[in-house]
């Protein structure tokens, strides 16, 4: 059995971070847990489906409430260093990602962020969610069936056979799609984009792109993006898809969980 705080502490220790970030958050604490509800999404129906049937907690990967809404846009500044590991200079990272930081910032005033947290309180069940830990992890396990399954000369179906390797995009209805570029381009070098926040949407990618990132992953990217980023022909954009590219962060975690011996009921997560 654990507790909320022991099942944070192990997100966190799996990626190596010393602190919980801005897209995460224990809503309702809980302790002596030994059957969770997992699902990348977990709302009001999830936490009244999970008291019924007599769950003892919820976890949801997406962020659902309080200060993991109101200050979601923190998280999006991983992107810099992202950037700058892949060898941007630190003040055109930081360009690349000022408007979409006050985007999100701006469009946060929007949401009812204590609804669903109300609602785990009234039910007296215990709930979190886990969101940047788990992709962080999905960004690494991809990163690394990459770099050990493509070479100098690969091209870039190369990298969506790396990536088909993994079960979660074996298991998933969607298929990774290369966007922008075309299957038999030299692949040149890789950046996978994942784990802050969200993707980075045009500025981040033509960024990338400028500074001779030849093929970038995105989880998924909006239509506008991708029609600015076909207008300027540069690059090669894969798409691994949302929900597959969760799962990948997702299904280590789950294993610490079970090794704890805690029952794990998966909700819209691609299994193993």
């Amino acid at each position: 059995m654990v507790s909320t705080k022991e099942i944070m502490d192990m997100a966190l220790k799996l990626v190596g971070f010393e602190s919980v970030p801005a897209d995460s958050a224990i809503y309702v604490e809980g302790k002596n847990i030994k059957n969770v509800l997992f699902g990348i999404d977990a709302d009001v129906p999830e936490l009244l489906f999970a008291k019924q049937l007599g769950y003892d907690a919820v976890i949801s990967h997406h962020p659902k409430g309080g200060s993991a809404v109101t200050d979601f846009h923190q998280v999006f500044k991983r992107h810099i260093q992202q950037m700058i590991d892949a060898g941007i200079p630190k003040l055109e990272a930081e360009e690349a990602v000022r408007k979409k930081i006050t985007a999100l910032e701006v469009e946060m005033h929007t949401r009812n962020y204590n609804h669903v947290v109300d609602v785990a309180r009234l039910l007296k069940m215990p709930y979190m969610n886990v969101h940047t830990p788990l992709d962080e992890m999905g960004r690494r396990i991809m990163a690394r069936n990459i770099q050990h399954e493509t070479w100098k000369d690969s091209t870039v179906e190369d990298v969506v056979s790396a990536l088909e390797k993994l079960p979660e995009f074996k298991n998933a209805i969607t298929d990774i799609k290369i966007c922008l570029g075309k299957a038999a381009n030299p692949a040149g070098k890789i950046v996978v984009s994942h784990g802050a926040g969200t993707n980075g949407g045009y500025e981040i990618a033509k960024t990338y792109f400028k500074h001779g990132i030849n093929t970038l992953i995105y989880i998924h990217v909006s239509p506008g993006d991708l029609e600015k980023l076909k207008a300027d022909g540069v690059g090669n954009l894969v798409i691994t898809g949302h929900i597959s590219s969760d799962s990948v962060g997702i299904n280590p975690f789950i294993e610490e969980l079970e090794n704890k011996d805690v029952s794990v009921t998966r909700l819209g997560i691609v299994p193993l």
